[in-house]
């Protein structure tokens, strides 16, 4: 990604909101953040009050490098090394010993910490400024489409941020792939741009965390509830082969329009299935990597169109896709559920 500085004045004035106790919304590779001072307590209340976001749910800690993730960090295990080097500044959210600074309102009370240094320039320059651990969750409203843009976050928070550091969409456009590291193994706990392929490359064989966390209890990682990631309308997924499902709610709501997103493979793609006046279809990208940096953004257009259903075919279930499946499995229901 190129350069984005950000005006000195402006970066000046957002470390002070920080230091101020304050929450700033700003750019990561991934989606926006809605960030505060981890070793503020009252900082952090300010973004669960913000999001509307459960306690159970915790945030990940952004820094700028390894070094001032040790500094936050009661142990710091080699593999945590071997893994920052390979992929900080990058989309690796790794779950480590919670150091004494970190308070527990951002950890929903447990004694381990998720630190990722985020690879966006506007980012990196904020977090060197402010020289400590910004706690941020994803800049929206708790549970709905994460946002890519500073749009979507003025549109879903409003004077709820303090301020907004626009630095463009986002580059990956999925939250980052979070990785315990607390255990006799390594598990992942969310699935994201970095692939269990690639953790396993580095540091050897991995377990994934399967199925979600009761919303009244005290989460390892956040996106690990049932409901999450999804929009205001009514959202629901079809495998390939099964447009007629769609067809068939068209049929029942005669009054009503939808919007459909189509993987953009025609060999894959249900579009002559769905096909009527009153469904939009929305080509997708036929890769995942595409498709996950495109995939918040049309959920909020599609959200903002004024339809009564989005349906979103789902992509195959293969390894690469599987970070953008979970985000889609969060966000939908099935169309007979």
């Amino acid at each position: 990604m190129g350069s984005l500085p950000t005006e000195q004045s402006v970066l000046l004035h957002a470390v002070s909101v920080l230091r101020g106790g304050h929450v700033v919304a700003f750019p990561t590779e991934t989606v926006y953040g809605l960030g505060a001072d981890a070793t503020n307590a009252e900082a952090v209340h300010r973004i669960f009050a913000a999001k509307g976001r459960p306690s159970t749910n915790p945030l990940i800690v952004h820094v700028s490098d390894s070094h001032i993730a040790k500094r936050y960090a009661k142990h710091w295990p080699p593999a945590a090394e071997a893994l920052a080097r390979r992929f900080w500044p990058g989309p690796l959210t790794l779950v480590v010993p919670k150091g004494d600074a970190i308070v527990p309102e951002v950890t929903a009370g447990r004694e381990t910490v998720g630190i990722r240094a985020p690879d966006h320039p506007v980012a990196l320059e904020l977090l060197r400024a402010f020289d400590g651990p910004v706690a941020a969750p994803s800049a929206n409203r708790s549970n709905r489409v994460s946002p890519t843009t500073a749009g979507h976050v003025r549109r879903d928070l409003g004077d709820r941020v303090d301020l907004i550091l626009d630095g463009g969409p986002c580059r990956v456009g999925i939250e980052s792939t979070v990785l315990d590291l607390t255990g006799l193994r390594p598990v992942i706990l969310r699935p994201g741009a970095v692939t269990r392929e690639q953790i396993e490359a580095v540091v050897g064989p991995v377990e994934v965390f399967q199925g979600h966390m009761h919303a009244s209890d005290a989460a390892h990682s956040p996106g690990q509830q049932v409901i999450h990631y999804s929009p205001r309308t009514a959202a629901y997924r079809f495998p390939t082969g099964d447009a007629a499902l769609v067809r068939r709610w068209m049929d029942q709501h005669a009054d009503e329009r939808a919007i459909v997103l189509l993987p953009g493979s025609r060999e894959l793609s249900d579009v002559d299935d769905v096909a009527s006046p009153r469904v939009q279809t929305v080509e997708m990208p036929a890769d995942a990597e595409g498709y996950a940096r495109e995939l918040y953004a049309a959920l909020h257009e599609a959200d903002d169109s004024g339809v009564s259903a989005i349906f979103v075919q789902m992509p195959p279930d293969a390894p690469q896709w599987a970070a953008v499946r979970d985000r889609l499995m969060r966000a939908t229901r099935p169309i007979d559920g």
